[in-house]
């Protein structure tokens, strides 16, 4: 046990120790504890840098070179003895080097817990305010070195940096579109023939008022051609006069834009090092910026590693994720990986699976940065070897095929023209029924009733022309084209089967076709379309109705 020295307890009941769950009434008082153990060995450090490195090599599971001397000692005196130690890694230490036997099990849990409330009783000339003062310094000493003890890989750093660059990318935005705004009043040409923001700011501030464009040189800044565009423009400008206070502040604004975009570069160097530094492979994999933000968002680098690649997949979209299960649709395919340059450059139909590919090597990358040894970059090359090889060949059409001989490339139908004219169709304009379903069964009705009162009247005046035919003679001689069309109409009618409410009225009409003219036989046979077209239509509303009752 180490405070700021080192000392050994030798236990004198073991059988004591074999209860577990009763073990600690036997340290409720320093002289219970006492009958326990007692001390054997002690041994104080020189200083506390000494105490420090000793106490760095147990966290570690490491032999420190003072412990070592101690153990050689008691090797050499008591070799048959069982050592009791309560880290299991430096029990196997001890044994692979000093082939001293270690013992650790939740006896000796127990028992270390007993001898640390008891240690100002076990260890006798030390004061209680001496002894937490100790151990404090210790702590405090510890877990400094614990924070230096390598300063590259924290990952705070690169969650301050990234988060910086985002809030300098937006307020340099704004001063940019302020600065272009602000001189447009005055040389509204310049905004459409610099286009690039930090020369457009250059370009102001070392001219100034536009006037001074003839007179001044701008090669150092400008092409020669845009150079001779904006000088040409300048004396044809129909901007506004501003005063010389204005175009101070103008050229204030412009050095503000400048400096910022200045400490942007040297704000990225530093993230793009520091990332190299703490997370090589997913700098490979996905860029210093994308793979910033996601461990950002994830809160750290360690955080980032735990979570699964389908996690990794949609960090960033998390409101896109809940409003989609919550309204039953399409889930998002990416998140802040969407920024990646391998999902960048590939096709829209494609996207989602390099997406999904790149979250999985991504997520064994991460977790090789957090967890390995290794500070190389050669597995976030090989990974993203393989991500650009299956994006080959998605873009190429080259999948493969599962079964057969696995070499021939998939097949892909022929290609054919076909021409087609499509027509617009203005009833899909609107989406709401032209007539409501109420003023359409009323039309239903309203021609059954006029059907209904043609066919009565029809009927009526048949039967009066019968009467009257019946006592008319007949005429005998007829000419033979009247007698060959009269036996057609015949044969035509009966051959009809009687399936309407007309078969009395059709009867009556073959029965005297002679006596009928031609007018009288198309009126029936008109008669007799009606009436099939009125039961077709009370067919319908009788379903209309139904469907409304449903």
């Amino acid at each position: 046990i180490v405070f700021l020295f080192f000392f050994l307890l030798q236990v004198l009941n073991e059988k004591k120790l074999q209860e577990v769950d009763s073990l600690w009434k036997e340290f409720e008082t320093p002289e219970k504890a006492n009958k326990i153990v007692k001390l054997k060995h002690f041994e104080k450090f020189q200083d506390t840098t000494e105490a420090l490195a000793a106490s760095t090599a147990l966290v570690e599971g490491k032999l420190s070179k003072n412990l070592k001397k101690i153990l050689k000692k008691i090797v050499a005196k008591d070799a048959h003895e069982q050592l009791a130690v309560a880290d299991a890694k430096l029990g196997g230490v001890i044994k692979d080097k000093l082939n001293l036997s270690c013992i650790h099990s939740p006896m000796v849990t127990e028992l270390m817990r007993g001898i640390r409330s008891q240690i100002e009783g076990l260890i006798t000339g030390l004061p209680s305010r001496e002894m937490a003062a100790m151990c404090l310094g210790l702590a405090h000493s510890l877990s400094r070195y614990k924070l230096k003890f390598s300063p590259d890989k924290v990952d705070t750093m690169i969650i301050q940096a990234i988060s910086l660059l985002d809030d300098l990318d937006k307020e340099l935005n704004n001063y940019i579109m302020r600065c272009r705004e602000w001189y447009g009043w005055h040389f509204p040409e310049l905004g459409k023939i610099i286009t690039d923001n930090l020369m457009y700011c250059k370009c102001v501030r070392k001219v100034g008022d536009r006037s001074n464009f003839a007179s001044s040189d701008v090669s150092d800044i400008l092409p020669e051609e845009i150079e001779e565009e904006v000088k040409a423009a300048a004396e044809i400008s129909m901007g506004t006069e501003v005063s010389e206070e204005d175009i101070n502040n103008i050229i204030h604004l412009c050095d503000q834009v400048i400096e910022i975009s200045e400490y942007r570069t040297q704000l990225y160097d530093y993230l793009k090092n520091r990332m190299m530094a703490i997370a090589p492979n997913l700098t490979v994999m996905v860029g210093e910026l994308v793979g910033a933000r996601l461990i950002a968002h994830a809160g750290s680098l360690l955080n980032l590693a735990k979570h699964p690649a389908s996690t990794v997949q949609l960090l960033g979209a998390e409101k896109a994720l809940f409003r989609a299960l919550k309204t039953k649709r399409d889930t998002p395919k990416f998140g802040l990986i969407y920024h990646a340059s391998l999902v960048g450059q590939t096709n829209t139909k494609n996207k989602g699976k390099i997406s999904r590919m790149l979250a999985a090597k991504t997520a064994l990358t991460v977790r090789y940065d957090a967890l390995g040894e290794d500070t190389s970059a050669e597995m976030g090359a090989e990974n993203r070897l393989k991500v650009e090889t299956r994006l080959r060949l998605l873009e190429e059409r080259g999948i493969r095929r599962i079964s057969g001989t696995g070499k021939a490339l998939a097949r892909t139908d022929k290609y054919e023209n076909k021409s087609e004219v499509k027509i617009f169709d203005p009833s899909g304009d609107s989406t709401l029924p032209a007539v409501s379903k109420k003023r359409k069964i009323q039309e239903v009705e309203e021609q059954d009733t006029e059907v209904a009162v043609k066919s009565k009247k029809f009927k009526a005046e048949m039967k009066e022309e019968t009467t009257v035919e019946d006592h008319e003679p007949v005429k005998k001689k007829k000419k033979k084209k009247d007698k060959e069309k009269q036996a057609e109409e015949e044969e035509v009618l009966s051959e009809e089967p009687p399936t309407s409410p007309t078969v009395e009225v059709r009867q009556n009409c073959t029965t005297t076709p002679s006596l009928m003219g031609m007018d009288s036989l198309q009126n029936v046979q008109t008669t007799f379309i009606c009436l099939q077209n009125t039961e077709k239509k009370k067919k319908k509303k009788k379903k209309m109705k139904d469907e409304d009752e449903d």
